[in-house]
């Protein structure tokens, strides 16, 4: 009765609201809009009949005061503003359904007006500016692009300023920024690939294989305690313990800075009764209380029998192995006093690895000294100069070698054509240091220098309108490899053949399958699926005990595995949501509670029902990445689904609006919590969307594991609580009672999961989000991928194809 009280109220103060506004609209409301209205008769008739009630003035509903809408389209809010006005209006949920009914004709009037207004200013800045604004290369591309050009593999990126993520990219050309501190770390870190481009090119230095037998890894005091392995039965051994940098081995010390290459010999101690072996994990660094950091290197598991494992990474000077039990879930000695005396471990009965020997080898990763020499110094001798202690190069005609060495690089590095003439500037800097120092070598140095700072180099220069096929092969070859084109795309620019869709594909398989294109899919997924931010937070080790690193960097290898398989076999988009395999190790399966025969690599595992996993969406690395490592949140599982997943843009939250925080303590579900929130009108109507995935995934805890109830806290001690209800229903509509129903939905709904992942590959490849105009193309590479079910090669393989990837 009250219900009805209030609405037959609300619709009185509606109408004398609506007599009023009528008075005041052409001095409030159209002094903003009279220009599209005068074009665009429906927009007007549609907003004062229809929006102007609820969205005027300061106390708008959710905030948005469509009287101050301005019309301006070439105001990015603005723009944006409408678009959102356009997608409410076309998806029922304004006006809202309890304000008045819509005739379907004014909506469509409405609609499709606004969408030739739309894009009538988009199209027009397009044409004028291009769809991509100007975009530089991020660091992981300046990182490859050094190596590729130099010869080189030293780690670069993480010498410059961290990135922002635009639209959840790095390479997105809008939340881009270049200060003078970003070009004092670009011409820092361009020195620094020079200073190791020509020490390798000029030098010749061995690199022998170091023997390191259990002898020379152990302590070398042995009645010392300390942290270093010890000597049992000719073994360098190392117990469970949760004693810090305990297993480190200052035999392994690095020397200098440099890739590293180690072969492990070990078998585990003290298998306990109900696991196959040991699992150890690999960590780098000082291993001493003042330089606590640990770089991760790897992970293994030992057996009763010897094994050998082999592993590559990166060492600076002063830093060493530490290998050691890693499992959190084994048996930990006690040792007093924070060091460790011989046989002190033994007795307490705990697993142990014992490394029998180790082989360690600098190495040069992906180019050899040989490719150095080729790309700094081309052809030219070298010869050490006694006097001056350091090496010359050798030509009869350095003024000729210089310029013909630069217009080499320029044309690797600027990666087009370049005239002699375009470059007479950088050869005439390197030139003049030639004829002040009379060193060829310093003054190629100079000249590389001041190439590699150009914003040829630095930038990806597009004009509006179709590429080019040189900027078609930048373009390409940095969506998928993150660096510099090769001569296979060169030469096929050269020949005008790029543009062509069937040579584009052929390219994609190409490059896919190059050494440099296996990395593709672990760089798109660190971004998309926020893989690179899987150490942001860590779960509560006393919530959460069964959770170490080693199944945490599991997790990270089964998505990648998992994506990896899908772009291989050409999967369908489907899987994201729901498959029948997945990689596990053994480790992880144990995590998740999947009884299978298995060792310590990923290997793919075909899935039971009622093992609860089953697509990407059930994978540990997505499950951790959506939590804060002490509480789940339907709500911020929901935003990421929807976005990263379902292409579901979720609008920013309204002003006023609190966030949602879980009780912790057990008492009220989460559920609960949002029922209460959702009675906001204001809150429900995002909510709606949001919550679904959300709530459909609350049957995984904050470390990716499987629970049937909500913990609460019990005299001290957490017991289940409230089952777990992962039911909801979905936009549409239609309901699910938990996580295999909503999967089934969301499943028989191919062509939005495809729209989504075409949306991720043009936002990566190209440097810009989806545009509105673009709505359009992205259903024509979705449709073109349909015979395919939707795989995810076929619908990359059509992004590149298409005209928003062929256009700047």
């Amino acid at each position: 009765m009250r219900c009805g009280f209030l609405t037959h109220l609300k619709a009185i103060c509606r109408f004398r609201y609506t007599q009023i506004l009528s008075l005041v609209s052409a001095m409030t409301v159209l002094g903003g809009l009279t220009s599209v209205y005068a074009q665009h008769a429906s927009i007007s008739k549609f907003t004062q009949n229809q929006c102007l009630d609820c969205h005027t003035g300061k106390e708008s509903e959710a905030g948005f005061d469509l009287s101050a809408l301005g019309t301006d389209l070439n105001d990015h809010a603005t723009y944006d503003r409408w678009v959102q006005v356009f997608d409410r209006v076309e998806a029922g949920e304004m006006p809202p359904k309890d304000y008045a009914e819509v005739a379907d004709k004014d909506r469509t009037e409405f609609l499709g007006q606004v969408s030739s207004w739309l894009t009538k200013a988009r199209e027009e800045q397009f044409a004028r500016d291009g769809r991509v604004r100007g975009r530089r290369l991020n660091n992981l591309q300046l990182e490859r692009s050094l190596h590729d050009l130099l010869g080189i593999d030293i780690p670069l990126a993480v010498r410059f300023p961290e990135e922002q993520r635009t639209e959840g990219f790095t390479t997105v050309a809008e939340g881009q920024t270049m200060s003078h501190f970003q070009l004092e770390k670009h011409l820092t870190v361009v020195d620094l690939a020079l200073d190791e481009a020509f020490r390798k090119a000029l030098h010749t230095d061995d690199r022998p294989v170091v023997e390191l037998s259990a002898e020379k890894i152990v302590r070398r005091r042995p009645n010392s305690r300390t942290r270093e392995p010890e000597l049992i039965d000719g073994l360098a051994v190392t117990w469970s313990s949760g004693l810090t940098f305990y297993g480190r081995l200052p035999a392994t010390t690095a020397r200098e800075d440099g890739w590293y290459r180690f072969k492990v010999r070990a078998k585990a101690l003290k298998i306990p009764e109900n696991l196959d072996g040991v699992w150890c994990t690999i960590h780098s660094g000082r291993q001493i209380s003042s330089s606590p950091i640990q770089k991760w290197v790897g992970t293994f598991e030992a057996t009763d029998e010897m094994q050998e494992w082999t592993y590559e990474t990166w060492l600076e000077k002063g830093e060493m192995l530490e290998i050691r039990p890693g499992d959190v879930t084994l048996k930990r000695a006690r040792f007093a006093g924070g060091q460790v005396g011989t046989g002190e471990g033994g007795p307490q009965d705990v697993p142990g690895v014992a490394i029998e020997s180790i082989e360690m080898q600098k190495i040069y990763q992906n180019h050899s000294a040989d490719d150095a020499r080729r790309f700094v110094i081309g052809k030219l001798g070298r010869q050490w100069d006694k006097e001056a202690k350091r090496h010359r190069l050798v030509t009869d005609n350095p003024e000729a070698d210089l310029a013909d060495l630069l217009h080499r690089f320029a044309e690797r590095a600027f990666r087009r054509p370049v005239t002699r003439e375009e470059i007479q500037p950088y050869v005439d800097l390197a030139s003049q240091s030639l004829g002040q120092s009379d060193d060829l070598l310093l003054a190629l140095r100079h000249g590389y220098r001041a190439l590699l700072c150009s914003p040829k180099f630095l930038y990806l220069p597009e004009d509006p309108g179709t590429l080019d096929d040189y900027k078609i092969a930048s373009r390409l070859s940095y969506f998928l490899w993150n660096s510099i084109p090769d001569e296979t795309l060169l030469k096929l620019a050269e020949q005008k053949k790029l543009s062509q869709p069937e040579i584009l594909n052929q390219q994609v398989d190409r490059m896919l399958a190059d050494r440099r294109g296996q990395n593709f899919v672990r760089d798109f997924t660190a971004d998309w699926l926020d893989l690179s931010q899987i150490d942001f937070t860590q779960p509560d080790r006393r919530l959460y005990p069964k959770f170490d690193v080693i199944v945490q960097q599991s997790m990270v290898e089964e998505t990648v595995a998992f994506v990896q398989n899908m772009l291989d076999k050409n999967l369908s988009v489907k899987h994201l949501i729901d498959s029948d395999h997945t990689y596990l190790n053994d480790r992880l399966a144990r995590f998740y509670e999947i009884k299978r025969d298995l060792g310590d690599e990923l290997v793919p595992v075909s899935l039971k029902e009622e093992e609860n996993r089953g697509g990407l969406i059930t994978q540990g690395a997505i499950l951790k990445v959506t939590a804060n490592g002490t509480t789940t949140s339907p709500v911020v599982r929901g935003v990421w689904i929807s976005e990263r997943i379902l292409g579901i843009p979720v609008p920013p939250v309204p002003a006023g609006i609190p966030a949602i925080e879980p009780d912790i303590r057990g008492a009220t579900t989460i559920r609960e919590m949002l029922e209460k929130h959702k009675s906001d009108d204001s809150c429900a109507s995002c909510h709606v969307k949001i919550d679904p995935p959300g709530f459909a995934l609350e049957n995984y805890d904050p470390a990716g594991q499987w629970r049937d109830a909500y913990p609460k806290a019990n005299k001290g001690k957490r017991v289940p609580g409230t089952p777990v209800n992962s039911g909801d229903m979905l936009p549409d509509g239609r309901p699910f009672k938990d996580l295999s129903e909503f999967q089934k939905l969301v499943s028989s709904d191919p062509e939005q999961l495809a729209e989504n992942v075409a949306e991720k590959f043009i936002t990566c490849g190209t440097g810009a989000a989806i545009d509105f105009v673009d709505r359009d193309e992205i259903e024509a590479i979705v449709a073109s991928t349909e015979e395919d079910n939707y795989g995810l090669r076929s619908i990359l393989k059509a992004s590149v194809t298409s005209s928003l990837f062929l256009t700047k």
